[in-house]
């Protein structure tokens, strides 16, 4: 196609992110005729995966220009709404520690970076539950054959015996006294435990019944789930704050346990035990290979590309018109769409996030009520192996780990919980011989850096002097939080025929609500109720994927 100017659509869609490509997956035998643009040059939009390279060059783009490096400003009115919608990201920098001199040890941790593209490296990096719609969701569309999904295993407790008095850097000739203490994943795992005492394992065998019985839920929640999960868990099963640190983590949430409501806290733990054993023993979650929810994207996108789509990166979204008619008019379509460089296109529908349309009024409030959480992201010159045992047997080798470090445990007070989410070379995130880390806290700013900084620190002191990994290189970050943590994100705004998602989730795992904001929005543009995402084979040849 030599231009987009004056083309007719059925459906324009702006961004990648994990939405917008899973309702190109959706529309993609449709019929319909699709364009869909993104204003970066990769796919993925916030879930994109990056080499090395490509990390530069985002880290360049997020602190010169923010949300839209590309968007046309030349009115105030477009000033103003760029302004007024919080970055995703922002705060971003790389940091590379000074080489120290190789020395070849027989066994010893790989101490040098591999070539740029030997990393793929995940900006949202997300669990995804055995139980998640999302995966028979995939299976149903087809597009299950183009994935491939690794175990995550073992979840970690950090256990200080001091607290830290301060938040200040420890030193590396101090040794702490923090170990990693795996947190029982089952009835058999909690009677295994000879840590834990008789008393506490009757008390703790009591809520893992209502755990998992649904129906008995509702009547607890009713009274307990406004109030805090930690006031719950000490009232209800008088747990010690050892055992109620290890059933927050299950949570992931990022709030400390005193804010975290018991309405959120018990269902999430009820989808991580009832998750463990549907595809396997041991498991529960799984991770895509190759980059996380970025590959998920790529995959659905390409379905897009076999359906008719057509795809433009580096093409944002100007503005959004609605040609109004009166009833006299030969119809015509409904919007009027300008994208960056000039072309003007004309559609029925056209779907993004606010961040693409800049059209979502709930999103334009002004950044003094914005919030963000911080993030790292850091590749080690370690296997970290002892993370990743297998979980039982005929499970499959795990390629993901969860370290958590509850409150309390980095600096006193209510500090919120740092969460390190550690993927093996498995998931060819990494070279062979490395890991990659994804740290996450509630805390935000400088403090929040700071506290992931020192949780990998502490997490390196855990292991034996000779075999205690090391950063080779860091990406940290901040994400906006576009909604209060116990709030939904299901709901999507539809405005005559524009259709705007939810903002980017910073959540640990997949939220099977953005599969809901999926599902409306093709509702709407297909005009059916059933149906959705359930496609036949295509016929052999169908497809190449040299050809997409």
């Amino acid at each position: 196609m030599d231009t987009l100017d004056g083309t007719e659509w059925d459906v324009v869609i702006s961004g990648t992110g994990i939405p917008q490509s899973l309702l190109a997956l959706a529309l993609s035998r449709s019929g319909k005729k699709i364009i869909h643009v993104d204003h970066n040059n990769y796919y993925g939009g916030a879930d994109a995966a990056l080499s090395l390279q490509d990390a530069e060059a985002w880290v360049r783009v997020v602190n010169e220009h923010g949300n839209r490096p590309d968007r046309n400003q030349n009115s105030q009115e477009d000033k103003k709404s760029c302004n007024a919608i919080p970055a995703t990201f922002q705060d971003a920098a790389i940091f590379i520690p000074t080489k120290e001199p190789n020395i070849s040890v027989p066994g010893a941790p790989v101490s040098e970076l591999g070539y740029s593209r030997a990393y793929s490296l995940a900006l949202s990096p997300q669990l995804i539950y055995t139980r998640s719609a999302l995966l028979p969701t995939l299976v149903s569309s087809k597009v299950y054959r183009q994935l491939e999904f690794l175990a995550v295993g073992s979840w970690w407790l950090y256990e200080s015996d001091q607290r830290d008095e301060s938040i200040a850097t420890p030193s590396p000739k101090n040794k702490t006294s923090g170990k990693l203490k795996k947190i029982p994943g089952g009835r058999e795992d909690v009677f295994a435990d000879k840590t834990i005492d008789l008393r506490s394992k009757r008390a703790l065998m009591k809520f893992l019944r209502l755990a998992a019985d649904v129906d008995a839920q509702q009547p607890v929640l009713e009274g307990w789930g406004h109030r805090a999960f930690e006031d719950f868990l000490t009232s209800q099963f008088n747990l010690s704050l050892q055992l109620q640190s290890a059933l927050h983590a299950l949570t992931l949430s990022l709030q400390p346990p005193t804010i975290t409501k018991t309405s959120y806290a018990l269902p999430r733990i009820t989808r991580h035990l009832s998750s463990i054993g549907v595809f396997g023993p041991g498991f529960g979650s799984v991770i895509p290979k190759w980059g996380g929810m970025a590959e998920i994207a790529q995959v659905a996108c390409r379905a897009g590309a076999v359906g008719g789509g057509i795809y433009v990166l580096g093409k944002a979204v100007d503005s959004v018109c609605n040609n109004n008619q009166t009833a006299n008019e030969v119809k015509q379509p409904k919007l009027t769409v300008d994208l960056h460089g000039g072309d003007t296109v004309t559609s029925e529908w056209i779907a993004g996030s606010g961040h693409e349309l800049l059209t979502q009024p709930s999103i334009v409030t002004g950044n003094e009520s914005s919030s963000y959480i911080s993030r790292s992201i850091t590749v080690v010159s370690s296997p970290l192996s002892e993370l990743f045992p297998l979980t039982a047997e005929g499970a499959p080798p795990p390629a993901g780990a969860i370290v958590v470090f509850p409150t309390g445990s980095i600096k006193n007070g209510t500090s919120p919980p740092v969460y390190l989410i550690i993927h093996s070379s498995d998931t060819g995130e990494c070279p062979i011989g490395q890991c990659v880390i994804y740290a996450s806290t509630l805390e935000s700013g400088s403090e929040g850096f700071v506290l992931l900084d020192i949780a990998i620190q502490k997490f390196f002191m855990t292991f034996a002097e000779e075999e205690r990994p090391s950063s080779l290189w860091r990406l940290q970050y901040s994400q906006h939080q576009p909604h209060q943590e116990h709030e939904s994100q299901s709901k999507i705004d539809i405005n005559d025929s524009v259709i705007s998602f939810p903002e980017p989730s910073t959540d640990l795992a997949f939220d099977d609500s953005i599969l809901t904001s999926v599902r409306g929005a093709w509702n709407k543009i297909s005009g059916y109720t059933e149906g959705f995402m359930q496609f036949e084979d295509r016929e052999v040849g169908a497809y190449d994927d040299e050809d997409v």
